[in-house]
């Protein structure tokens, strides 16, 4: 009897006399693991264009600016190029540019947030049309709109002919910071209303019924719920308006003249007079100010995926 049973459970361990259900199963498993595999290396050899694209006008740049900002024009290693910052005038544009980028900044979620609150409420119809005439000066070139601005508040403007067709006293605001606030708040406020909107629509409307079903009013809703649920889009906006207002040139130079420089200005001036290891050094610096400020944005931005970075 031992030697019959140990001859059945030795015949049942046999790959022929495995169940046809338990084959079929893992035979689809198999199937499905390489299919997994397959859409794995076509998605891999998708990314590639992109991948060369990201080397050749990210990375290497980069780099660049790496070398030049720590070498002088022996090759010798220096860390002059980025001390260049303490001078005063350095000193001076760079403070200047942080105060106007972190106004710029505010002001763009002061507007943007309202505004992306009445789109996620509009109909679907007169939502998409606003948020049409939002991006369709994006669709204008950067230069252009500036200097559209500058035509605006000039002296002999637009908006001071206005004021002088109603007799009312005409505005200096063309070569101020107000004016240069106004470019940033005109050309990113965009950037800033559609990371909030998106987070606001996908909002789930019965979190929302709830609180006010629980006896929560206007105010406490928005504080409890609404506010605390977009905080990732508030944090994108801020990062996409913050970055570029810091680095901007071209609208301090167009709007603000040669009376007000920023940093950007003084980086542009320095790679046009041929001066790279100045130039990439003073970059160096404002490459350190912009991850530090990504670094802060994300330590309140727990949820989103390029806070594991930090």
């Amino acid at each position: 009897m031992n030697i019959l049973f140990n001859a059945n459970k030795n015949n049942t361990n046999r790959p022929g006399n495995v169940p046809a259900a338990y084959r079929k199963h893992k035979s689809t498993k198999e199937h499905d693991h390489g299919l997994k595999i397959g859409k794995s290396n076509h998605m891999k050899l998708l990314s590639f264009p992109y991948i060369l694209w990201m080397a050749g006008f990210i990375i290497i740049p980069l780099l660049m600016i790496l070398y030049y900002g720590v070498h002088d024009k022996y090759n010798q290693i220096t860390f002059e190029n980025i001390a260049f910052i303490t001078d005063p005038i350095n000193q001076k544009s760079l403070l200047l540019a942080l105060e106007l980028s972190v106004v710029s900044t505010v002001i763009c979620l002061l507007l943007a947030y309202p505004l992306a609150m009445i789109l996620r409420k509009s109909h679907k119809n007169s939502n998409s049309f606003i948020i049409l005439i939002m991006i369709l000066p994006m669709w204008m070139n950067f230069l252009l709109r500036t200097i559209a601005w500058q035509n605006i508040l000039e002296k002999t403007g637009i908006l001071n002919s206005i004021l002088t067709f109603l007799h009312l006293p005409t505005m200096n605001i063309i070569n101020t910071p107000t004016a240069i606030i106004l470019g940033m708040v005109y050309n990113f406020l965009p950037f800033m209303i559609l990371p909030i909107y998106n987070v606001l629509a996908k909002l789930d409307q019965d979190v929302i019924n709830a609180a006010r079903d629980l006896g929560a009013n206007s105010f406490q809703t928005f504080g409890k719920i609404i506010l605390p649920l977009s905080i990732p889009g508030v944090i994108s906006g801020i990062t996409m308006v913050f970055v570029p207002a810091l680095t901007t040139f071209v609208i301090s130079t167009i709007l603000g003249g040669s009376k007000i420089v920023l940093i950007g200005n003084v980086i542009e001036q320095q790679f046009r007079l041929g001066n790279w290891h100045t130039g990439s050094g003073l970059s160096l610096v404002l490459m350190i100010f912009i991850l530090l400020s990504m670094a802060i944005l994300s330590k309140y931005d727990k949820e989103s995926e390029g806070s594991k970075i930090w």
